[in-house]
């Protein structure tokens, strides 16, 4: 029997599953008075050996149907912990059985675990002695019913949509893959570095930034206070000044008379009053409606950070201080682009990963994103496989074996000039692209698909692109024609992550800055780490969303992020 006054210390040692079928007690979640449905139907033997446990569960109600002309009822019970639901039976003498059965009820349960009846799908159940809470639904208003709902009508009930098989989860597998990332970088000695969203450099050179200003706010503060206290005219300011010089004279006139000095005191606080008021009517008279200018443009020198700021769109250049102090470093964050785009692949807000190496050069990039990439696949087979067979079910049924031949096949690599011959050949075969296949083009996502599902089958690392189309950081190969960039391409969304030996030497990068049009004053700081101690250094971004695309098999890039952000939307 469970016990549930097991000190929090035994409860820390005993808090990990054991996958032992032989183990005869079921522990409790170390910060709940609960036991996670996970530990008891994700056992090896589906939680038949735990069968004479009483056990308290919590959970969401995914169906629930009364039986025995209403003498008990049945409920699927599912906690977010694993895809698997417990089935509770509970009898009408315990509690009111119309408000269980109800779909997205939320319920607290005691009873004891039960083999039951041979044949049954079920290896273990849950007979109900207690009901301790229960949050009831209405089913006529409850927005999530248990019929079949499309993600795109979830999108629309956006705090309701985890409660579903599907949302739930690609949370549990986006959790393994962030658990994967910090795992693999950690122990391969990288320093996990914190880079800031707020920037004022665009490390892309895109100009596709979100700004951040208080500017508009202050102009509708003040707009607001104008009207409401109109400001100070001539007239009141001049008025003001000469109250302060009378003010002044009078303490004049006391100090040239010896009056006590209590009497001065009061006086001279009298002035500095005046002189304040005349000092704020100054200011106030200053205030005008709309956006400040200076020489007919935004003085930003106004703005809250004394210049333009944005939201970042990598963390790369920031990083890249770290890496050029402490060698290897990482960082994992939220990136944002003002892109206005409706596309599938696209959002305003995603998630990058960005590692940076010292002392290391492109084929140490490649090396490192592969060995990144397989490490992910891999950890999500070992650790989430109860999920990927949901989604194999319900959306990709090739997305395990996907998984695996990712995992275990050494990646195809060729240089840009070598992916776009092979392109042109399959155009003279008869392929057609929509976009066209020529040397200085940007790979389109149907070119870098063909190349891993058709060509390859399997990843392909494209290497060596021309210069023309790649960022400013990037390091000019001998040719001056390309730079040593490198992109890894996967079936199902082509590109996964892009990266580059980062340019070292300090007046190509100055000139690679000019030529991009963007001007060397914001860039000082980045053409320091060139001027002092330079060091060859490479790093790649993987787009984190795009990783759990790839793992699922899902279609849009807005099911796999909690709460999406694209043109139009940014509910919550």
């Amino acid at each position: 029997m469970a016990d549930y006054t097991t000190p929090p210390s035994d409860q820390l040692a005993a808090a990990t599953l054991n996958d032992d079928v032989s183990a005869s007690t079921v522990k409790k979640h170390q910060f709940s008075d609960r036991v996670l449905i996970r530990s008891i139907v994700s056992r090896p033997d589906g939680g038949a050996g735990l069968a004479g446990q009483r056990v308290r569960v919590g959970g969401w109600v995914k169906t629930g149907r009364e039986q025995g002309k209403g003498s008990f009822a049945f409920l699927e019970v599912n906690d977010g912990s694993c895809p698997a639901n417990l089935q509770v039976i509970v009898d009408a003498a315990v509690a009111d059985l119309a408000q269980l059965v109800q779909t997205g009820t939320s319920v607290s349960v005691e009873g004891m675990l039960k083999n039951p009846p041979e044949g049954t799908k079920q290896k273990v159940e849950l007979r109900v002695e207690k009901v301790i809470d229960v949050g009831t639904v209405d089913p006529a208003k409850y927005p999530i019913p248990k019929t079949k709902l499309t993600l795109e009508f979830l999108r629309d009930r956006i705090h309701f949509r985890p409660r579903t098989n599907t949302i739930s989860a690609v949370a549990r597998i986006r959790n393994a893959l962030a658990f994967a990332t910090h795992t693999f970088f950690q122990e391969h000695g990288f320093l996990y570095v914190h880079t800031p969203i707020v920037t004022t450099s665009d490390c892309e050179g895109a100009g596709e930034m979100f700004q951040v200003t208080t500017l508009i706010n202050e102009a509708e503060r003040v707009e607001k206070e104008l009207i409401k206290n109109p400001p100070p005219s001539e007239a009141d300011i001049e008025a003001a000044n000469l109250v302060a010089e009378e003010k002044a004279e009078t303490v004049k006139k006391l100090k040239s008379d010896k009056a006590d000095k209590a009497v001065i005191k009061a006086s001279v606080a009298e002035l500095n009053k005046a002189r304040e008021n005349v000092a704020k009517l100054v200011e106030r008279s200053k205030l005008k409606p709309g956006i400040p200018q200076k020489d007919g443009k935004i003085d930003y020198g106004q703005d809250f950070f004394g210049r333009q700021a944005f939201l970042t769109v990598s963390g790369q250049l920031q990083v890249e201080t770290y890496a050029c102090a402490v060698s290897n470093v990482y960082t994992f964050g939220p990136t944002f682009r003002a892109e206005n785009s409706h596309t599938s692949r696209h959002l305003a807000e995603f998630w990058m990963v960005e590692p940076e190496i010292a002392f290391a050069d492109l084929k140490d990039d490649m090396n490192c994103a592969e060995a990144y990439v397989k490490f992910m696949c891999h950890w999500l087979l070992d650790k989430c496989l109860d999920d990927m067979e949901f989604m194999a079910k319900n959306y990709d049924k090739t997305c395990i074996d996907r998984l695996r031949m990712v995992a275990s096949t050494p990646f195809e690599r060729i240089s840009y000039t070598e992916a776009v011959e092979l392109l042109l050949v399959a155009v003279k075969e008869g392929k057609k692209f929509e976009n066209a296949v020529e040397w200085g083009i940007d790979l389109a996502s149907e070119h870098e698909r063909y190349l891993t599902e058709v060509k390859f089958q399997k990843p392909v690392i494209v290497y060596n692109y021309p210069k023309g189309i790649k960022a400013f950081y990037m390091r000019v190969n001998d040719d001056l024609k390309t730079v040593a960039a490198m992109d890894v391409l996967v079936p199902k969304v082509g590109e996964l992550i892009g990266g580059s030996q980062r340019e070292e030497r300090i007046d190509i990068i100055k000139d690679r800055i000019l030529e991009m049009g963007l001007p060397l004053e914001p860039y000082e700081w980045y053409l320091d780490l060139r001027r002092f101690g330079t060091v060859k250094h490479c790093g790649f971004g993987l787009g984190f969303e795009r990783m759990i695309l790839f793992a699922t098999g899902i279609d849009n890039i807005r099911d796999v992020i909690p709460f999406p952000r694209y043109p139009g939307r940014a509910d919550l």
